[in-house]
């Protein structure tokens, strides 16, 4: 497999007055194609600062981020906003949908600016909402779907550009636990695909569904392994008590 991201010796930095928090401390880390990390830590050990770089939303002190083999590192703002756009999709602990507006539509967002037809842009969304498990939902508002359903409709909303990486930052931090795994089975279940995902988590029983930890502490990468065994989470949910959803109270 090549490698779809490494970093060389990345370094970030922020001044606070007086004062520098060094936020990454030189990271050199690569994630093949079709891998799924799982990037763990403490707060303040630096995950997250790492995800905004990967997912273009910030850039490196120092140090290079190489994304399909090109060098990213120093590119301006629009030619980052691009790759985002083009080549990365964001999963995140809230959700962050419109409220106001269908899963349909919510899930269309990414689409909004391609040049693509209403049509074409509609059955995109509806096939990766098929792909979440969603198909009948479309026209659901968020304050009708359920948690689960919510990040169901995020992570078709990440999907539907075909990225070649999608960043999960704390995806189940607001989940139950059957709901947590039924999330998990769609990313080990995307990721049998072939899409690579990267996981950002603190939680050591989520992170166990990926194939590969890394863990940080302090801004640095203190140990980086293979998951000999990942927990398999179709079997899990067998195991688990069905939880009532929202449609159900």
């Amino acid at each position: 497999m090549d490698n779809l991201i490494s970093t060389d010796h990345l370094v970030k930095t922020y001044t606070l007055g007086d004062f520098e928090i060094h936020a990454l401390r030189g990271i050199d880390l690569s994630i093949r194609k079709g891998e799924f990390a799982a990037i763990m830590g403490p707060s303040g050990s630096g995950k997250s600062t790492l995800m905004h770089i990967l997912g273009c939303l910030d850039r490196p002190t120092k140090g290079r981020y190489f994304l399909e083999g090109k060098d990213i590192s120093s590119l301006d703002r629009n030619a980052l906003a691009r790759i985002r756009s083009e080549k990365i999709g964001f999963v995140f602990q809230s959700f962050n949908l419109l409220s106001r507006t269908t899963a349909l539509e919510n899930v269309e967002l990414p689409l909004l600016y391609n040049n693509s037809s209403p049509k074409i842009i509609a059955e995109k969304a509806r096939k990766a909402l098929l792909m979440v498990g969603l198909e009948g939902r479309e026209n659901s508002y968020p304050n009708q779907l359920s948690g689960g359903q919510q990040q169901r409709v995020a992570i078709a909303r990440a999907l539907v550009n075909d990225p070649a990486i999608i960043l999960a930052d704390e995806p189940t931090g607001n989940l139950d636990t059957r709901t947590s795994v039924e999330v998990m089975e769609i990313f080990q279940s995307l990721n049998k695909q072939g899409i690579t995902i990267i996981l950002i988590t603190h939680e050591k029983d989520i992170a166990a569904y990926a194939k590969r930890n890394i863990t940080f502490r302090d801004g640095k990468i203190v140990k980086d392994e293979i998951v000999a065994t990942s927990k398999n989470a179709k079997e899990e949910l067998l195991s688990l008590p069905q939880v009532e959803t929202e449609e159900e109270i």
